[in-house]
């Protein structure tokens, strides 16, 4: 890392034109992780990676530069060209260097970069030697555990002078089903900031069970029909839906632009009364958590929804510019070589009233989807389209037969609106997250809840 004096010489060459703000970013990350498929070791690796990025801004005018050489003439030299780039009317100011703040939303028993591969590949083992044998139906087992430390040091024009680190460790097993040439999967993914303590403590042979019963109910299990119906939608990933049918919407990336559907809707009503969502990038262990955004700003536990009422958006500092507002600290990026955006963190639908066995008891006839896949939405409109992984019919307030290859498909405000029940299981579940300042890890989560009417593409009339 450099130190203050280095990073201040780099924004004067920054703000040597017309830059009203400059900001340097400082990243330095180790990971480690391990891969197997079928038992046998496909990949084991170790890495380290640093650099730098430079950000300058006038108005809403940015120019980015960065460089994996810390060479501290390298930078001032692109600082200069940077500085060349941007257009602009003002030259702004520097102001003094505040004391440095760290900060961690890590707490960690066991280091995971101290563990040797060898005690990875053992676990992962475990588990595949357990699938392999479960079924004949079980042809292929796949499994991962990658961990990484990350620091960031971010030094801008307003004086802000900060450091965070954050430790992530992640662990996914993937079984796969075959019969007749179709092919089904069970999967679980779980991630979190805690140490290789979370490894140690994992039920890996219960989860490789759950995933392999996954796997054979779908691979065995007939084609979902076509129709708009209910929707239950199951707790945890559930909530992915929301993340990218709602969440995007609410960026700064595209309310800023007047490219979301929600743009200039503060204060409105965009989802049921029953509907609260929050975005906490605050919770402590939690994946998707960090304590200092990537543009030096105090983390947030945003309410993004109150009981239908849209009540803030997630905004960066370019975003905030555009919008005539405040950043609130969810600023984000996959490492120095992305400008930041605002971000989701660890995004989830609150709590209900309503418990799980009465969601289903109230519900006639419909589909109950308990794992999804992927699938992609449009931020200005709304439209998105999501494979579910794992699905079964709700017959006559009852759970019924196991479907496969169901799609839901609708527009994210309509389904806000159309949620008639919210469970009282919240659940939050780890993923990563794709957007144009890369992929970042994300938690997504919800309880229990049911749509009134989605449409379900499916096979069956």
């Amino acid at each position: 890392m450099f130190n203050d004096s280095d990073c201040l010489r780099i924004l004067e060459e920054a703000m040597s034109t017309t830059a009203d703000f400059a900001e340097v970013f400082q990243e330095v990350t180790e990971s480690k992780s391990v891969s197997l498929l079928n038992g046998q070791v496909i990949r084991a690796a170790t890495g380290f990676d640093s650099g730098t990025g430079i950000r300058l801004l006038s108005g809403t005018n940015s120019v980015y530069v960065y460089s994996s050489d810390n060479d501290l003439e390298v930078l001032l030299k692109l600082a200069k060209e940077a500085a060349a780039a941007i257009k602009g009317n003002d030259k702004g100011q520097i102001e003094a260097l505040k004391d440095l703040c760290k900060t961690s939303m890590t707490r960690i028993e066991i280091d995971p970069m101290s563990v040797p591969k060898k005690d990875m590949v053992d676990f992962l083992r475990k588990s595949s030697d357990y699938a392999l044998n479960y079924d004949p139906l079980i042809t292929q087992v796949a499994g991962s555990i990658a961990s990484s430390v990350r620091t960031a040091k971010i030094i801008n024009t307003r004086g802000v002078n900060t450091e965070d680190t954050t430790n992530r460790i992640r662990l996914s097993v993937e079984t796969i089903a075959t019969k007749d040439n179709e092919k089904q999967s069970g999967r679980v993914a779980p991630g979190t900031m805690k140490g290789y303590e979370f490894i140690n403590e994992y039920p890996i042979i219960d989860k490789t069970k759950e995933c392999c019963d996954t796997a054979i109910r779908m691979v065995n299990a007939g084609y979902a029909p076509s129709a708009k119906m209910p929707v239950i939608l199951s707790n945890g990933f559930g909530g992915v839906i929301f993340h990218e049918a709602c969440g995007h919407a609410l960026e700064a990336t595209a309310v800023g632009i007047k490219m979301s559907y929600f743009t200039d809707m503060l204060g409105q009503q965009i989802a049921s009364p029953i509907v609260s969502a929050r975005d906490n990038a605050r919770i402590e262990g939690e994946w998707g958590s960090y304590g200092t955004d990537d543009e030096g700003n105090t983390s947030s536990d945003l309410l993004l929804i109150e009981n239908g009422i849209l009540k803030n958006y997630l905004i960066d500092e370019l975003g905030a510019r555009r919008m005539n507002a405040k950043p609130t600290g969810c600023s984000r990026r996959q490492n120095y070589s992305y400008a930041p955006t605002s971000r989701m963190s660890n995004t989830y639908i609150c709590n209900g009233e309503s418990d799980v066995k009465d969601i289903i008891a109230n519900t006639e006839y419909g589909l109950y989807a308990t794992q999804m896949g992927g699938g992609s939405v449009d931020t200005s409109t709304g439209d998105f389209n999501f494979a579910v992984n794992e699905a079964y019919m709700v017959r006559d307030g009852k759970i019924a037969e196991p479907v496969r290859g169901a799609t839901l498909i609708g527009k994210g405000q309509e389904i806000l609106k159309n949620i008639d029940m919210v469970g009282n299981d919240l659940q939050l579940a780890a993923g990563m997250c794709g957007s144009v300042s890369g992929g970042v890890p994300v938690t997504v989560g919800q309880p229990t809840i049911r749509v009134s009417s989605i449409l379900v593409g499916g096979r069956e009339a």
